[in-house]
C-alpha cells in the first residue's frame, strides 16, 4: 500500500513515529536581530506534547530563545531512506518557547526524564551553570508525506487534517 492510500489514521502513526525515530530535532529560532538561525538539540518529549531542550548559554540558539519565544521546530526523514528529495517526510511545529526555572517544580523531573532517556552525560550537564532547560509548547504542525500530500497536525492529539488547495486559498 502506497502512501496515497493510507488512512488518515495510518498517515497520522506514522507522524508521529517519524518524531519518535530521532533523538534531536532542528530547531530554528531568531536572533536579536530578527534574523533566523537553524540548530539542533536533543530533546525530551513529556506526556504533554511539549518539547523540553537543555541547552548552553554559548549556543546562539539559547541566547536566540531568551529573545524571541517563538521558534520552529523539524523532525525530517534521512535522505538515504527517502525516494525523493524533493518531497521528504517531514513534520514541523510551531512552538511557544519558555525557560524553565531552576526552582519550578518541574526542572528537577524533567532533568531526570532527559537523564533516563540520554544517559550519564546529562549527570553532568547538569552540574553546569551555563546550561539552560527551555519547554517548547507546539501551538501548530505540519506533516508533508510527498507531493500534494500536505497535513496540518493538531498538536495535542496528533491527528492530521488534509491540506488542500480550497484550504490554501481560504487563508
Amino acid at each position: 500500500m502506497s502512501k496515497k492510500e493510507k488512512s488518515v489514521q495510518e498517515l497520522s502513526e506514522e507522524c508521529m513515529a517519524l518524531q519518535k525515530s530521532k533523538q534531536t530535532l532542528l530547531l530554528s529560532t531568531l536572533n536579536r536581530e530578527g534574523d533566523p538561525e537553524i540548530s539542533y538539540a536533543p530533546y525530551y518529549r513529556d506526556e504533554k506534547g511539549a518539547f523540553h531542550l537543555f541547552i548552553s548559554e554559548l549556543a546562539s540558539h539559547t541566547k536566540n530563545l531568551k529573545s524571541h519565544s517563538r521558534a520552529s521546530i523539524m523532525f525530517i526523514a534521512d535522505e538515504e531512506q527517502s525516494q525523493n528529495q524533493f518531497a521528504r517526510e517531514r513534520l514541523i511545529y510551531q512552538c511557544d518557547a519558555v525557560e524553565v526555572s531552576r526552582e519550578s517544580a518541574d526542572y528537577q523531573p524533567i532533568l531526570d526524564a532527559m537523564e533516563n532517556k540520554f544517559g550519564n552525560i546529562m549527570a553532568m550537564l547538569r552540574t553546569l551553570n551555563d546550561f539552560h532547560l527551555f519547554c517548547l509548547q507546539p501551538t501548530s504542525g505540519s506533516y508533508v508525506v510527498g507531493f500534494g500530500r500536505a497535513y496540518e497536525v493538531d498538536p495535542a492529539t496528533g491527528m492530521l487534517e488534509q491540506i488542500t488547495e480550497e484550504k490554501l486559498k481560504s487563508r
